[in-house]
């Protein structure tokens, strides 16, 4: 593990967006802590955008939405985005149509009821009315699977043609071609009219979990929050910097070595 101090100045000048997970990234035990909402504080006084993503359900992304100083949050993987709007009033978009997304509604309850059904041991996390676009089985928030669990819950949602992912908390299955990347680049031009491609080196992405392997591996700048260092055996791709402290705090060191780095901003 490359220790974030290794992050060249040079790189943390040039960023001027962040990316970041939600769950054990900004969050304890599901709340953000104080360091991390100070951080996202700095960083829209610094004029630098943030944009969350997360596999937690729209419904629950909502409040947090309109009350954290970030640009949007991308819930459900990529297929929910959710914002603030000049008005003050909670904005939203959705990548599928409601005819595809309620055709999917059924076939993922149905996925749902078969694992529960298959796998007695399991529970659907508590989160799940707010639920719009995919499933997700509790295996670290109130319940606890171990990995031969969660990798046989994973071959499930599989077999019945989901797409899959676990996070620090969840397991989650969709149907579509969507996740954090396409939610990145999808969320960076609708609300920012930018190409996110065009500009992989001005941005960071801040993660902790095997669900943010993929963003770990596109983005030349990465880092995870300590706490990775739970999943590190089972990332495909692992971040490029760790910071030396977990969760919220990890975030805030990030946010420290970038604002301390960007010219004319005091850190």
């Amino acid at each position: 593990m490359t220790p974030l101090s290794e992050w060249p100045a040079t790189a943390r000048a040039c960023i001027h967006g962040v990316l970041t997970d939600i769950d054990d990234t900004l969050t304890c035990d599901g709340d953000i802590t104080s360091e991390a909402l100070c951080a996202l504080h700095r960083l829209r006084h610094a004029g630098l955008p943030v944009l969350a993503i997360t596999g937690r359900p729209a419904g629950w992304s909502e409040a947090f939405a309109l009350a954290w100083p970030v640009h949007a949050i991308v819930a459900e993987n990529g297929a929910v985005a959710l914002w603030r709007g000049d008005d003050g009033q909670l904005c939203r978009d959705h990548l599928q149509d409601a005819a595809t997304r309620a055709a999917n509604f059924a076939k993922l309850q149905a996925v749902a009821r078969r694992i529960l059904s298959d796998m007695p041991q399991t529970r659907l996390a508590t989160d799940s009315p707010g639920r719009e676009t995919d499933i997700a089985i509790d295996h670290s928030e109130f319940a606890h699977l171990n990995e031969a669990e969660i990798a046989q819950v994973v071959n499930l949602m599989r077999s019945e043609g989901l797409n899959a992912t676990v996070s620090s908390i969840h397991i989650n299955g969709w149907i579509g071609n969507h996740d954090k990347l396409a939610g990145a680049r999808w969320i960076v031009r609708s609300r920012l009219r930018r190409d996110l491609d065009l500009e992989l080196g001005r941005w960071v992405y801040v993660g902790d979990s095997t669900n943010d392997a993929r963003m770990f591996g596109h983005f030349e700048h990465s880092v995870g929050v300590a706490n990775v260092a739970r999943f590190w055996h089972l990332l495909s791709h692992h971040p490029r910097y760790v910071t030396p402290s977990e969760r919220g705090a990890g975030f805030a060191e990030v946010v420290d070595a970038l604002l301390e780095a960007q010219p004319g901003v005091r850190a």
